[in-house]
């Protein structure tokens, strides 16, 4: 088969699998490094012409990261289009088997270690209340519903705006820093903070530095993410 993936943690699955498939990914697909497949753009700006000039059999996207126009284009030429939707660990290694079995390969290894993993994690202890600003200028968190909300409530983190109605909403600094948390979660993506720009804004909070790839990616990297973030968690 050729595919073209429109998501990281697609790109990393599949190549992960069976990185021969892949013929286009976005610019944004850092995992595995030295991918050989063509760049087609970014996840919310693909080069549709670029895309259908590969002749893919399967273009694999994500219902939040790619936009309905570019996928009703690829259809309407007609590309194969297989659009997931992750918003919980369970969901994320149903779609994980979904998407590599329709690319033709057999469950690999990985994806029953990333459900071992996160099913060996021990049971947490006190909760600790947190918000999960994942951009600044203006300042956005996680809210309700989230694929990263979830992970961290299985880690024993407790999302602070997790029944807010929206799922990113944008918050003023001051209410964010009056909400009544513990922790600030500073991811380095999709906003990349660090130790220099982030933990100033919440002088009252202790500041856990996460890797975003494994917060917010499910591919591979699930593996490794109860550990790492276990361990930037404390």
């Amino acid at each position: 088969m050729r595919v073209v993936s429109l998501v990281p943690s697609l790109t990393e699955a599949v190549a992960a699998t069976a990185p021969g498939l892949l013929v286009g990914v976005t610019d944004w697909c850092t995992h595995p490094a030295g991918l050989a497949a063509a760049r087609i753009g970014g996840t919310k700006n693909p080069d549709v012409a670029a895309v259908l000039a590969l002749r893919p059999d399967l273009v694999v996207a994500n219902e939040e990261e790619n936009r309905a126009a570019d996928l009703a284009a690829l259809r309407s030429a007609g590309t194969e289009v297989l659009v997931t939707e992750v918003r919980t660990l369970d969901r994320a290694l149903t779609e994980l088997a979904r998407v590599l079995a329709a690319c033709g390969l057999p469950r690999p290894r990985w994806l029953d270690e990333a459900g071992e993993a996160w099913a060996a994690l021990p049971a947490p202890g006190a909760r600790c209340r947190a918000v999960v600003p994942v951009w600044r200028r203006p300042w956005m968190v996680l809210g309700r519903d989230t694929f990263a909300g979830d992970l961290l409530a299985r880690l024993g983190v407790e999302n602070v705006y997790a029944d807010h109605a929206e799922r990113y909403p944008r918050v003023p600094l001051a209410e964010l820093n009056a909400a009544g948390a513990d922790l600030v979660v500073l991811p380095d993506e999709p906003y990349r903070f660090t130790a220099d720009d982030g933990p100033e804004a919440f002088p009252a909070l202790p500041a856990a530095l996460v890797d975003g790839r494994y917060l917010t990616w499910y591919g591979p990297s699930l593996v490794r993410a109860p550990a790492a973030l276990r361990a930037a968690l404390r």
